[in-house]
């Protein structure tokens, strides 16, 4: 055990935790109390090969492929009953690992058994399908079959539920895997493991390496052996990740990052609107891919909601994330709270106008954790870099737009497509508008909603593939095409009167 009083964990290999072989350990902190409390390893690119090559005998030799589908299932649903019986535990280490608010974490972590039964539904009903051809004689079907080793590198913001999206497909459809969870993040991951193999998952087919970007992400990432990435992160990252997986043509599904525009018509319901505004930019502190940073407002009632919001702003309650009172807190790392920060000058400088927050929160309770106050900038235009790079923290910019084509036409000038949202009470245009966004996700007003019975991805630079649905099955499994005969024979090629 450290000297520190910080609780030591291993590598997750073959359903046993292991040392690394380099010996050496990162430490995790809790940015509410600054404290750090826990240690993992930082896995060498030697460990990262001793995980995939678990996670390849599973799938070559082992009985997790050969098991048939409703095998599979009972296993998964016995996870998604773990998961159940654990959930304030999941998500106590997911707040001490990045500080979001308790009751927002056991809501996710409540989501996650449902998710798990339903990929266990699934997993007895996927298959392929049997296709008319144009010779006579002839039948031809399809199968679906698993790609082998999947790894999966996921963020510090929802680090369970972003697993799961990947974790529930992959081994509903009988692939193994090797996660990469966030060196700020990596404890619950490890849980989540130890909790899969007591479901009944065999060795190797769940495996968990902690550590740093380099080297464990990078030779994770752009492994031989691996058969397809899957990674939830910066759009920045994601090109990483692409390049490395690029010299092995490796598969890959990348949900990335985004500037989702949240418009608003001078005919919406501003209360509502007002409430899917906070949630969209203020949730999670920010600190999501699908934040609604870029706020859209209608001339002729812009200046009404910059005021609204900027009070609303003002008021957010900030403090220990574990408490329900609570409304906002920390940003998730020193390195998340810096680069934030960073952005209050860069707004200043561009000309945005500032309206809320703005700076480093402080107080009896807030001074030894990473809070930023919830901010609002004003008179911000599409060419700021305020409003078109991701801060990811709790940094809304407000734009103005006379008329629907100029509202479309600052929307869709970004180089994301994640998100967007809508809110009007013309339902014509709602629809009108919805198709026009270029964005995987178009939410008419309500914000931030999300459900594992329905796609998720991006366009553009916001990722490739899609996460959730039935539809992801289909990203983590072959499609085989298969000819029968059905008693023609085969023919003399050279003589076809033979």
């Amino acid at each position: 055990m450290p000297s520190d009083g910080s609780a030591r964990y291993g590598l997750f290999i073959g359903n046993e935790q292991v040392e690394p072989t380099s010996g050496a350990y990162i430490d995790v902190a809790d940015p509410y109390t600054g404290e750090n409390w826990a240690q993992v390893p930082d896995a060498s690119a030697a460990d990262v090969d001793a995980a995939v090559a678990a996670a390849r005998a599973a799938f070559s030799t082992g009985p997790w492929p050969a098991m048939t589908a409703p095998q599979r299932a009972r296993i998964l649903r016995r996870l998604g009953d773990l998961v159940d019986a654990h959930v304030e535990e999941l998500a106590e280490l997911q707040v001490r690992e990045n500080g979001k608010l308790a009751r927002e974490m056991v809501g996710q972590m409540g989501l996650l058994p449902d998710h798990f039964h339903y990929y266990a539904g699934l997993a007895q009903t996927h298959g392929g399908r049997t296709n008319p051809v144009h010779l006579t004689g002839m039948m031809n079907y399809t199968v679906r079959e698993p790609l082998g080793v999947v790894a999966a590198l996921t963020p510090w913001n929802s680090p369970l539920l972003l697993l799961a999206w990947k974790l529930g497909p992959a081994l509903a459809t009988g692939n193994t895997l090797v996660a990469k969870p966030s060196e700020i993040t990596p404890v619950s991951t490890l849980r989540l493991a130890e909790l899969a193999a007591e479901a009944g998952l065999p060795p190797g087919v769940f495996n968990v390496v902690t550590g740093l970007a380099d080297p464990a992400g990078r030779r994770l990432s752009g492994h031989p052996d691996v058969d397809k990435v899957a990674v939830t992160g910066s759009t920045a990252t994601g090109r990483a990740i692409a390049t490395a997986a690029g010299g092995t043509l490796t598969r890959l599904s990348l949900e990335l990052g985004g500037k989702s525009p949240n418009i608003v018509f001078d005919d919406a319901d501003l209360d509502i609107a007002l409430n899917g505004m906070i949630a969209g930019i203020f949730g999670a502190s920010g600190q999501s891919c699908m934040a609604g940073s870029r706020i859209l407002v209608q001339s002729s009632i812009y200046d009404q909601v910059v005021e609204r919001l900027a009070e609303r702003a003002k008021k957010i309650r900030l403090g220990d994330p574990r408490k329900p009172e609570t409304e906002m807190g920390t940003v998730a790392s020193p390195a998340q709270f810096e680069k934030v920060l960073a952005y209050f000058e860069i707004a200043e400088k561009d000309g945005a106008r500032l309206v809320a927050g703005g700076r480093r929160a402080t107080g009896p309770e807030l001074d030894q954790g990473l809070f930023v106050e919830p901010t609002v900038y004003a008179d911000v235009t599409n060419d700021m870099r305020i409003a078109r790079e991701e801060v990811f923290g709790p940094v809304a910019t407000v734009l103005r737009f006379e008329d629907e084509d100029e509202a479309l036409a600052i929307a869709n000038d970004t180089e994301f497509g994640l998100a967007a949202g809508v809110w009007t009470l013309n339902l014509p245009r709602a629809h009108r508008v919805a198709s026009a966004l270029r964005a995987g996700t178009v939410w008419i007003n309500n914000y931030r909603k999300t459900s594992y019975l329905t796609p998720f991805g991006g366009f553009d630079q916001s990722g490739i593939g899609r996460e959730n649905g039935p539809d992801a099955l289909y990203e983590y499994t072959e499609e085989k095409s298969v000819w029968v005969d059905m008693g023609q024979g085969v023919k003399d090629p050279f003589n076809p009167r033979a």
